[in-house]
């Protein structure tokens, strides 16, 4: 067997055991984006290095997947890289422009683009090793503190992002192939899922404890059309996934999906453990509603505004107490709704952890 098996014990369990649904003595909590430009530190190191170095650099991925762990008493790590990774893999060049984010040189500009352009063949094993040497090595580095968290972006989302060529407020030429061009449409969605399935479980091989899958540009699309484009490559991920892994007589790690604004899908993505462990909501929608939508079998995760981090302390400690007042402490992994914003202040997060670990040991303790 392939995977690595010298790790360490881990010491905090809690996020593991929040995700299949146990007891636990406090709510567990991360953030999206956790190790970002909100941190002095990560801004000192890409003074020097490119963003995508960094990524490619197993050193520098593990240093700055690190630096919030050493700060926070955070309750995972997740491990610093993109989910662009993807289409770079697959032959497209994209570098990280300043203010404005992830850039293709090339963006796929028509139907014929996914057979030409694209390396149908590629193997991640050898493409993305980088990734998982990062994950190895920061799995040591951690030594048992916590668990390791890896993930991909969503079949639609990297599709999105290759048509677009960067970030879009409408989605607008990506939503245009779906219309015009749907067959092709779908070939492009099975070629990012084969390659997803194989880079997740690779990260999973290399030392990863949990993945979450980012479909962020899910709430572009109607329903009808996130039935169609999104949700049956979402729902294949998660159960090739676990096939694979006990194929390869691993154990499957908990799944995490975060269909950003696609308030629709909640019940169809949150119904079974046989597809996702966690639900993962944005900051619009109701705990206790979702709840009820997904039913006592699913974890779900969030949901806080990530705006709310700009407020003082004792407003983040009384909105927190709120929101895992409305979850409940079973089967909950609190966070934001979506990443942290770089101009937050780190003393902001760190209130906003400590407010997670306090209120939920606290009605823990009440509800005895």
């Amino acid at each position: 067997m392939s995977v690595v098996q010298d790790f360490v014990p881990l010491k905090n369990d809690v996020l593991l055991r929040a995700a299949r649904g146990e007891k636990t003595e406090f709510v567990p909590v991360w953030v999206m984006r956790q190790a970002g430009r909100y941190l002095p530190e990560f801004r000192e190191v890409r003074q020097h290095h490119d963003f995508f170095q960094i990524c490619r650099t197993p050193e520098l991925a593990c240093e700055i997947t690190l630096q919030p762990i050493r700060r926070f008493n955070l309750d995972a790590a997740i491990i610093f890289s993109d989910i662009l990774v993807i289409p770079q893999a697959l032959g497209m060049e994209v570098t990280m422009a300043p203010g404005e984010g992830p850039v293709f040189t090339k963006p796929l500009e028509k139907p014929a683009d996914v057979k030409t352009v694209l390396n149908h063949d590629v193997d991640v094993k050898t493409e993305l090793k980088y990734v998982y040497d990062a994950i190895t090595l920061t799995r040591r580095q951690l030594d048992g503190k916590v668990p390791l968290l890896g993930f991909v972006g969503a079949p639609w989302t990297l599709m999105a992002y290759m048509i677009e060529g960067k970030g879009s407020k409408t989605q607008s030429q990506a939503k245009k192939w779906l219309y015009q061009h749907p067959i092709q449409s779908h070939e492009l969605l099975e070629l990012l899922t084969k390659v997803i399935v194989n880079h997740l479980v690779e990260q999973v091989k290399a030392g990863a404890q949990m993945v979450q899958v980012f479909d962020t540009s899910a709430g572009y699309l109607p329903q009808q059309m996130f039935d169609q484009f999104s949700k049956p490559y979402l729902l294949k991920i998660a159960t090739q996934v676990k096939e694979t892994l006990k194929s390869l007589d691993i154990e499957p790690v908990p799944m995490v999906v975060f269909a950003k604004d696609a308030h629709y899908s909640l019940e169809d993505l949150g119904k079974s453990r046989d597809f996702y462990d966690i639900v993962s909501l944005d900051w619009t929608m109701d705990p206790k509603k979702s709840r009820q939508r997904v039913g006592d079998g699913i974890t779900l995760q969030g949901n806080l505004d990530p705006c709310a981090l700009y407020s003082d302390a004792d407003t983040i400690d009384y909105l927190v107490e709120n929101m895992v007042t409305e979850f409940g402490t079973r089967s909950y992994i609190a966070n934001l709704g979506h990443g942290i914003y770089p101009d937050v202040k780190p003393e902001a997060m760190n209130t906003f952890v400590n407010a997670v670990h306090k209120h939920s040991r606290a009605l823990n303790r009440n509800a005895k």
